[in-house]
Parts: structure tokens; sequence; C-alpha cells
């Protein structure tokens, strides 16, 4: 089990580049199980979570090379799906919530798809239904055997295109069924689909290789089935979830950062929000430039009550970077509600910012109450566990911030999502090491 150790309490400078967004990895990559063509696609993130789905891929037999930093060839010509069965293949898939994204395109080109439950991030329940209530819709036959937990998905006669209303816009869901749907035969309507900048690139990428969606970047998603897909070059934004974390770094370090080439346009409501904590951010062309400040300052609403940040999906504000706000809040003027209304248990850190000295009140599972501490106190370095991917990452950029040393313990889960996390911090001036 690693560890960070850091000393906290030194303003950073320079300039920092963000990793490919981990999530549109996460589905663009099972794209490639769609056509016998080569696929190249750009930006990928090395992460845990996206190196082990590469490697589920290569077991399955698609042929991978690394052709440069970040980018990969991809052929899925002799895809051996009875392999899914084996022993080995559930041992890999429980281990990565992404390898669900693998049934959609298999049972589009192939008629059948098993996957084992998958694992991943202990964030309260992120339930399996709206992917496999659309296979069901698309006409596929769907088995889950209790004993080994292993799901299995059925289109003997191949899938028809039908009107679905998807139960909750879940991305992963939505993902999974454009997949499905892209060669089923007929016309596809998704409605309540997620429509995240992931989503528009998966569609983006999907239409490159011969498919035809239309309704993009829209909750209603339309499909006409086609033929065949071919090969294509991709690639991927960056993360704007690690985009909001360097941004949430600054403030609390009182630092000046620009965060190079962030796709500022696919960017939403981020910006506004960490504007809403009173924290100075630029755009210049595509960066975002932050200045040092000594004091940010929480705005209230135009009434004069409390400001509340919850979050929605998209376009409202991402749920990955409420814990990231949490944080910044702490040392700002003012107080702020942060409200997590589609997740239950990803607040419990917060024990770990109080004993740190912050004012926080856990009001519930869902609710937070940060009462900023406007700099008259440092956060002080404690030892602390990393819970998942987005609080552990909150987590290091309170220790960054604090007076003294902190050990951040359980980095693997950080490692999950971000990609060579202390070298890039070391480059703007932080004290951070890598212990085992």
């Amino acid at each position: 089990m690693g560890a960070f150790e850091i000393i906290g309490g030194k303003k950073l400078s320079g300039e920092i580049t963000p990793q490919g967004a981990k999530n549109e990895a996460l589905q663009v990559i099972n794209a490639v199980l769609l056509t016998k063509e080569e696929v190249i696609i750009n930006n990928i993130p090395d992460i845990i979570d996206v190196n082990k789905l590469i490697d589920l891929l290569k077991t399955l037999g698609v042929k991978i090379q690394k052709l440069a930093a970040g980018a990969y060839s991809f052929k899925a010509d002799e895809v051996d799906v009875d392999y899914m069965t084996s022993d080995e293949f559930k041992k890999k898939g429980a281990s990565l919530r992404g390898s669900i994204m693998v049934v959609g395109p298999l049972l589009s080109r192939f008629g059948k798809g098993y996957i084992p439950k998958p694992g991943g991030d202990k964030i309260g329940r992120r339930r399996l239904d709206t992917h496999f209530i659309g296979f069901q819709k698309l006409g596929a036959e769907f088995d889950y055997d209790k004993e080994t937990n292993f799901y299995k998905a059925h289109a003997p006669s191949g899938l028809k295109g039908t009107y679905m209303l998807l139960d909750e816009a879940s991305v992963t869901g939505t993902a999974n069924i454009i997949m499905a749907a892209v060669m089923a035969k007929g016309k596809t309507t998704i409605y309540n689909a997620a429509c995240e900048p992931y989503i528009q690139q998966l569609c983006e990428m999907l239409n490159s290789m011969g498919a035809n969606i239309s309704g993009i970047g829209s909750n209603k998603i339309y499909i006409e089935g086609v033929e065949e897909l071919n090969g294509c070059n991709h690639t991927i934004l960056p993360d704007m979830i690690e985009i909001g974390s360097f941004i949430g770094l600054a403030a609390m370090t009182q630092s000046e950062i620009t965060i190079k080439n962030v796709a500022y346009d696919k960017l939403g409501v981020i910006p506004e929000v960490f504007k809403k904590l009173g924290i100075k951010l630029e755009r210049k062309n595509d960066d975002i430039y932050i200045p040092s400040q000594e004091n940010y300052e929480i705005e209230s609403f135009i009434d004069g009550s409390i400001m509340t940040i919850s979050d929605a999906p998209w376009p409202g504000f991402t749920p990955d970077l409420l814990s990231i706000i949490l944080v910044t809040a702490t040392q700002a003027k003012g107080s702020v509600l942060i409200h997590q209304k589609m997740f239950e248990s990803r607040l419990f850190f917060v024990d770990k910012l109080i004993d740190m000295g912050a004012q926080i009140i856990l009001c519930d599972p869902h609710r937070a109450t940060v009462i900023g501490l406007e700099r008259k106190t440092s956060l002080r370095g404690i030892t602390m566990a990393s819970p998942d991917i987005r609080a552990g990452v909150s987590l290091l950029i309170a220790a960054l911030s604090a007076e003294g040393k902190s050990t951040v313990l359980n980095i693997e889960q950080i490692d999950r999502g971000y990609e060579n996390i202390e070298q890039r911090l070391l480059s703007l001036g932080a004290q951070i090491k890598r212990v085992n």
C-alpha cells in the first residue's frame, strides 16, 4: 500500500497540462470492439483504470499497439467472445467498473456479451439496471447468475431499433446503449439520455466510424442502424475533473498557475461555479490562468441567502468536483452548503478535513455546510486514507495547503484516476514524496 508524504503550506507556480479524460477513455476504448478495422485513439491517460481496460481488451483478442505516449492502435478483427465466460475474464472484469461497457458493443456486433458484476469505487450504489433494461428494449435476452455474480446478454436474432425512455440519465448506461444500438436494425430513440461531453465525444467518434447518430449534446438521441462500422482516428478531451482539481489547488495554496489546453468551451458551468467561491480565473486562448489570491469570498444569492452548490446531470455541475469545491471552501471567506444529490456516502471524507481543523457540519449523507476559515488559521497536517479517487485528490489538495507534514494513505485510489500526479505537482514546486 503506497502513501504520499506532503509538506504543505507552500505557494506553487508554473504551468500544468491536464491528462486525457478518464471517463471518456473508458467509453471510447470499448467502442473499438464495434469494428474489425483499425481504430487509433490519442490522449489516453496512463492510469490504472484505463490500463486495466486495455489489458482486458487484449485478453479478448484485440490487437493493441502503443504508438506514442497516450496514443494506441486497436484492431478487433479476431475477438474471442467465448473467452468472456472464463474464470480469468471474470476476475479481471470484476475489478473494473468500466468493464460493463464491453457488453453493448459485443451485443451489437456478435449478438452476445458477458460480464461479471463490476467493482470500482465505494461511493454508493450505482445501479446497472439502466444498461440491461436498454439492452432488453433492443431485443436482447438477459440472465443474471446470482451464485457467480455473472451477467449474460444474448440477441440470437440480432438487435432491433426501438423507442426508450431511460429511468435515469446514466452516463455509462447511455454510452452502452448507444454502442449496442448503432448496428441494430431500424431506428432507435433514447430519451432522457445523458449528454455529458464524454457522451458527445463517443457519438462523434461513432459517426466518424460510419454510424448515423443525431441529437448529440441533447437528452434525446436518434440512431439509424447501419450494417457495419469502419476504423477512425479519435482524440480524447482533457479531463475536466483534473482541471477543476487544479483550480481548487491554486486557490487553496495561493498559487499562480496556468492550466494548459483545457478545451474551455467543453467545461460547461465548471469555471462559473469556482467563481462563485470568489476564485479569480481568466481564459487565455484555450488556457486557464489563475492568479495568486490571498483571499477569496463566497458569493451569496441575490436575496442574501447562503450559497448552495449541488451536483446535477450535465449540463449541471458534475458530482466528481463537489469534493474539490468543498475542500476549496474551507479557506474561503463566508459559508456554503454543499449538496451531493447524485450519490450517497461521497461526503464521508469530511471527518478527515475536520481533523485538520476545517469547520464543516455534516448535516446528513448528502449535505455538508462549510464555514470558511478566511485563512485566519491554517489547516494542520495529519495522516489520512483516501476512500475514493475524487476524495483522495481533495485530501491531497488539503494537505498541500496545510501547515506541517501530512500523509495520505491508500493512494492506489488516486492512481486509478490521476496520471503521474506527484511528478506534475513537483514541477509546480510542491513538496510531495511517494513512499511504500
